[in-house]
């Protein structure tokens, strides 16, 4: 199929910041996850101005939005029934990974859950056409589809299997689709559901993954988004009725990877977000039928959550920039115009933060490299901290970042790269650090480190690292593989130990895991070896370690057991433990103490090593 590419009529950007940069304030709250009505009138999207994430909705371009009484557990994924008799809410009990799925009216009444109960987890593929019936996956040992009546919560089992979701079902219910696989390493299976047979739904080519798909509006066809035929992950489709032709490309780009796709209700068209390099978002909008794919002005330099009204006259999605905190804007489909939800929000100034530049280097065995730096104010060199994001298959992106804000305030550097086993540069990057490259992954630390003394932005001896989940696991990695090359660190919710981390965390959780970590007993000397707890004799410098109390992905004993062994050794440590959070710390509150306490610290230490070398 040919595709014709229109240009986009506006491009909005959010402007470089000035360099001097102001006092660290509270940051303000954000508005994410929308929700729109089948009819497009109303919006309901997930917002923390209270506290913690729950569940607003607002009228479009009028009134003030309203809170729903969803209970004081925080909501992260939300859904508006195609019917608009429900709202369909995942919530994360204590802020753990483990989640449940609750519904209610529109109005706040008749609030029940349906799914998630015990020690299984829920997470919601969608709806099925025109009424209150979901597809919805539960996870404990072994992944569970089901189709649940929101009203009535009766549920039937279509399949279970490990390491399994539910992607989409048929109109009729008679054919499901589903993922399965590890991560980086997954496939689409079809399910009949009346004889319980399965097929995969493209032939296994050894590389790559397919983790997003729908069936299209006849049910005769698959859409797809994969990286199993090319280095960037595009979209293509399967014809069901020939299963022996090669899939159809329908979009994809040599400058870019296709990040997600979110069909029309109708099937009929797609909302395209696409990961340039560096992490940029761009927008378009793709006709299945014609193959004719149109750009969309950008609101912002990051975007998700894109989601249509059901009758497919409105686009929702969130927007995002360094100086720009996540808020629901609006398209019009017919002309691609955006506009926000909330248009009584003062646009933001250039007096708000400091813009990063995207920065080329190379990793010391000459894998290109790329980060985002951030530059205080005043000529450098800087004391200066590198960020390690999470994952490892996240990204680190020009988002909204009070953590980096408020360090360049202090007159601290920080520099984000996404070294090897990152997302949004290609399959083979995405892998790079799988098993036994996850020294490359280490080593590259290191070489941002180098490349940051060298070109006169850090200053030797005044660099820190900071890092959380997996960017926790790398600031402990680095710390014990390159002693003397870091001044002091900040490991939030890290891996210290392989061996402690697959026995404690969720058993679906270890599952996905092996086909990056390696298996805990195949491996077991290579992740010995890449533990930091290994050896943890060579941690001489200052760390704090932060963990959430309720954490079940990177369970809390993980920092724990890092602590007790710095105490045990007289190194200095702090060790921050926070109530009633999991993972990701979704309370207001406790996200500003983790903020607070890793900004305190890097600027306490690296300023008292630069009185040392000063």
């Amino acid at each position: 199929m040919s595709v014709r590419i229109e240009s986009p009529r506006t491009t909005r950007r959010a402007r470089p910041a000035s360099h001097r940069p102001v006092p660290p304030t509270v940051p303000t709250s954000e508005d994410f996850t929308p929700a729109p009505s089948p009819d497009g009138r109303q919006v309901a999207f997930l917002s923390d101005r209270a506290g913690t994430p729950g569940v607003w909705v607002c009228q479009v371009d009028a009134g003030a939005p309203v809170a729903l009484p969803v209970g004081d557990e925080p909501v992260l994924a939300l859904s508006w029934s195609p019917d608009g008799q429900w709202l369909a809410c995942v919530v994360a009990p204590g802020g753990a990974p483990r989640t449940e799925l609750w519904v209610l009216r529109p109005d706040g009444t008749r609030r029940h859950q349906v799914a998630g109960f015990g020690r299984r987890s829920a997470t919601l593929a969608g709806w099925l056409p025109g009424g209150a019936l979901m597809a919805v996956t539960e996870t404990d040992e072994h992944g569970q589809a089901l189709l649940v009546d929101a009203a009535t919560g009766h549920r039937r089992v279509l399949a279970q299997g490990d390491l399994l979701t539910l992607l989409d079902v048929t109109p009729d219910a008679g054919v499901a689709l589903l993922r399965r696989g590890p991560r980086n390493a997954r496939w689409l299976e079809l399910l009949d559901v009346a004889t319980g047979e399965r097929r995969r739904l493209l032939p296994d080519t050894g590389r790559g993954s397919t983790d997003q798909g729908w069936f299209g509006p006849d049910g005769t066809s698959v859409l797809a988004r994969t990286d199993a035929y090319s280095e960037l992950a595009a979209l293509v489709r399967v014809d069901l009725t020939r299963p022996e032709q090669p899939p159809t490309r329908l979009a994809g780009r040599p400058d870019a990877e296709l990040e997600h796709v979110t069909p029309s209700a109708d099937g009929q068209r797609g909302a395209l977000l696409w990961n340039t390099y560096g992490g940029r978002s761009e927008l378009s909008l793709l006709d299945f039928t014609s193959g004719v794919q149109r750009a969309v002005a950008a609101p912002g330099e990051v975007l998700g959550d894109a989601v249509f009204a059901a009758d497919g006259g409105l686009l929702c999605l969130t927007a995002q920039g360094p100086v720009q905190p996540r808020e629901v804007w609006l398209v019009d489909p017919s002309t691609g115009a955006p506009r926000p939800l909330r248009p009584a929000i003062a646009p933001r100034t250039d007096d708000a933060g400091v813009a990063p530049q995207l920065v080329d280097l190379r990793a010391r065995d000459g894998l290109p490299l790329s980060g985002w730096l951030y530059r205080p104010a005043g000529p450098g060199p800087w004391p200066t901290a590198i960020s390690l994001h999470g994952g490892p298959e996240a990204q680190e992106r020009p988002g909204y970042n009070p953590l980096f804000q408020a360090l360049v305030a202090q007159g601290v550097a920080v520099f984000a790269p996404n070294v090897r086993g990152s997302s949004g540069f290609g399959r083979s990057f995405v892998a790079a650090d799988n098993l036994a490259g996850r020294y490359g992954a280490i080593a590259d630390v290191a070489a941002c480190a180098d490349f940051l003394v060298d070109a006169g932005v850090a200053r030797p001896g005044q660099l820190g690292c900071l890092g959380r989940s997996y960017g926790g696991y790398l600031v402990l990695a680095v710390l014990v593989n390159f002693p003397g090359l870091f001044a002091a660190g900040v490991a939030e919710c890290g891996i210290s130990d392989f061996r402690t981390f697959f026995a404690g965390t969720e058993p679906w959780i270890a599952a996905a895991a092996v086909s990056k970590y390696g298996d805990p007993q195949r491996d077991a000397d290579l992740l010995r070896d890449l533990s930091p707890l290994t050896h943890i004799d060579r941690l001489d410098v200052p760390v704090l370690l932060i963990h959430g109390a309720n954490d079940t992905n990177v369970p809390a004993g993980e920092s724990a057991q890092v602590a007790q062994a710095l105490a045990a050794r007289g190194v200095p440590h702090g060790h921050l433990v926070l109530a009633g959070e999991g993972h990701d710390f979704l309370a207001r509150a406790n996200a500003e103490a983790a903020r607070t306490a890793t900004t305190g610290w890097l600027t306490r230490h690296l300023a008292a090593t630069a009185t040392v070398v000063g």
